[in-house]
C-alpha cells in the first residue's frame, strides 16, 4: 500500500491541477497528466470539460485511495462538501506554497498544469514548455482514439464499412517497444529521422518540404517489419492503423479502388497517426502484365493516394511493408522517400535477440553458441524456438530453462525448417 504521505500529495496534486486547469483557459487537455485526463475525458465531445470536479470517488478511481478527505482534512486550504463528497481549495496560493515545500519538484516536472502555474509565479525553476513536450499527448490515450472512432462510426453505414478495413490500436495498447527490438544501424538512423521530422513538422511546412514520412520496409517474413512499425506507434505516441491490402481487395473488383481510397481518407481523419500498409506488393504489382483493368485502376488509386497524403500536411506517417520487392512496380518505389531494408539478422544480432528474449527467464545461457546454431533464422524464428523450450519446461513443471532446453529446441526447429524448405522446392 502506498505511503500515507504520498497519498496526501497525490490528492493535493489532483486538487491543484483541477483548480489551475479550471482557472486558466489557455490550458488544454495536453496540459493534464494522462492519469487525470483519462478519468475526465468526455468521449462524446472528445475533450475534458471545465470545470473539473474533484470528488472522493474520482480520487479513488485515479489513485485507488478511498476516503480521501480523512487524509487531508487537517490541511487549512481545503474544504469538503458533503453533497457529492467534493473536495475544493479555499486559497490557491496557500495550497501551491504548501505543495512546493513537500519535495514535490519531480511531480511538478511531470505535470504541465502545475509547471505552468509555478513558472508564472517564479516559485520554482520550472520549464513549462519542456514539461508539456514530455507529457504524453491526448492522442496516445485509447479514450481519444476510440471516441474519434465512435464519432466516425456514427456518420452512417458507409463510415462503418470504412472502419472495418483497418485494425486500429491506441499507442498505449501496443506491446512492442523499440528498446526490446534489435535493429540495424540503418533502421535506427531512419527512426531518428522520423522522430525529428515530426518534431519539426511546422518548420518543414514553412519551407514547403512535404515529401517526407513515407517509408517502405523491405525484407523476408519474420525480420521485424511489423514489430518496428508498431513500436514506432508507442515511441511517437501515434495511433496505429494497420491494413493488409489483401483485405481491401474486394471480390467485386470495382470496389477495390474505392476501399483503398477509404483507407487513406480514414487515416487523414484519425491524424496524427501511423498508416501501416502490409502486403504492399499485393496490389502494387507491375503494371506491365495483362492484368484486369480493375486491378490496374486499384494500383493507380493506391499510387495517387500515396501522392496525396503527407506527414507534414496531414499528420500521417505512412509505412509500407513487402516481403516481395521484385513484384513492385517502379512507380510504387518512387512514391517512398526512403526504402528501409530488413535483412536476416547476423550472428551478433541473433546473440542480442537471444539475450533480450531470455532476460526475464531463470537460467544461464550461452547466447553466443545459440546464435551460431541459428544461421538463417529470423527474429521471429528465435522467438518460436524460445516458445518451444518454455513449453517443454512447463510440461515438466519447470519455470527455469537450461542451455540444453534451448539447444534441443533449436535442433527441433531446424528439422522443421529443412522440411518446410524442401516442400517449397517441390512446388
Amino acid at each position: 500500500m502506498e505511503d500515507p504521505e504520498n497519498q496526501v500529495l497525490d490528492i493535493i496534486e489532483l486538487v491543484l491541477t483541477a483548480h489551475i486547469y479550471n482557472d486558466f483557459d489557455q490550458l488544454d487537455e495536453n496540459d493534464l497528466p494522462p492519469r487525470i485526463r483519462k478519468n475526465y475525458w468526455n468521449s462524446k465531445e472528445r475533450r475534458v470539460d471545465r470545470p473539473i470536479i474533484i470528488s472522493e470517488n474520482a480520487v479513488d478511481r485515479i489513485y485507488e485511495i478511498p476516503h480521501a478527505w480523512r487524509l487531508i482534512k487537517t490541511l487549512p486550504f481545503v474544504v469538503f462538501e458533503e453533497f457529492g463528497a467534493r473536495i475544493n481549495l479555499t486559497v490557491l496560493d496557500l495550497a501551491a506554497k504548501w505543495f512546493a515545500t513537500q519535495d514535490s519538484l519531480s511531480r511538478i516536472n511531470q505535470n504541465p498544469a502545475l509547471a505552468f502555474y509555478y513558472s508564472r509565479n517564479d516559485s520554482l525553476d520550472v520549464d513549462y514548455e519542456q514539461v508539456r513536450r514530455l507529457n504524453k499527448p491526448k492522442e496516445m490515450d485509447r479514450e481519444w482514439i476510440f471516441s474519434l472512432i465512435d464519432e466516425i462510426a456514427g456518420e452512417g453505414e458507409e463510415a462503418e464499412d470504412m472502419l472495418k478495413l483497418v485494425a486500429i490500436s491506441a499507442p498505449e495498447d501496443v506491446r512492442e517497444s523499440l528498446d526490446k527490438l534489435v535493429l540495424t544501424q540503418e533502421q535506427i538512423d531512419e527512426i531518428e529521422k522520423v522522430v525529428k521530422a515530426i518534431q519539426y513538422r511546422d518548420y518543414l511546412r514553412e519551407i514547403e518540404l512535404f515529401e517526407i514520412g513515407k517509408l517502405l520496409f523491405v525484407g523476408p517474413p519474420g525480420t521485424g517489419k511489423t514489430s518496428v512499425a508498431r513500436a514506432l506507434s508507442k515511441e511517437l505516441g501515434l495511433p496505429f492503423l494497420e491494413v493488409r491490402l489483401s483485405m481491401v481487395t474486394s471480390q467485386y473488383l470495382g470496389e477495390t479502388s474505392k476501399n483503398i481510397g477509404k483507407v487513406f481518407a480514414l487515416a487523414k481523419r484519425l491524424n496524427p497517426c501511423i498508416l501501416f500498409i502490409d502486403e504492399f506488393d499485393y496490389v502494387a504489382k507491375t503494371r506491365l502484365s495483362d492484368e484486369h483493368g480493375a486491378i490496374k485502376r486499384a494500383v493507380n488509386m493506391l499510387l495517387k493516394s500515396i501522392d496525396d497524403i503527407s506527414l507534414v500536411d496531414d499528420g500521417v506517417l505512412m509505412i509500407g511493408a513487402t516481403n516481395h520487392p521484385s513484384l513492385l512496380d517502379s512507380a510504387a518505389w518512387r512514391r517512398f522517400d526512403k526504402i528501409v531494408p530488413f535483412p536476416l539478422p547476423d550472428a551478433a544480432m541473433r546473440k542480442e535477440i537471444f539475450e533480450k528474449i531470455t532476460a526475464r527467464i531463470k537460467g544461464t545461457f550461452d547466447t553466443q553458441k545459440l546464435a551460431e546454431m541459428t544461421d538463417q533464422c529470423t527474429g521471429s524464428d528465435l522467438r518460436l524456438i524460445l516458445r518451444e523450450a518454455v513449453l517443454k519446461a512447463l510440461f515438466e513443471d519447470r519455470t527455469d530453462l537450461t542451455q540444453n532446453d534451448l539447444e534441443e529446441a533449436v535442433s527441433n526447429f531446424s528439422k522443421r525448417f529443412e522440411l518446410k524448405m524442401s516442400e517449397y522446392e517441390n512446388i
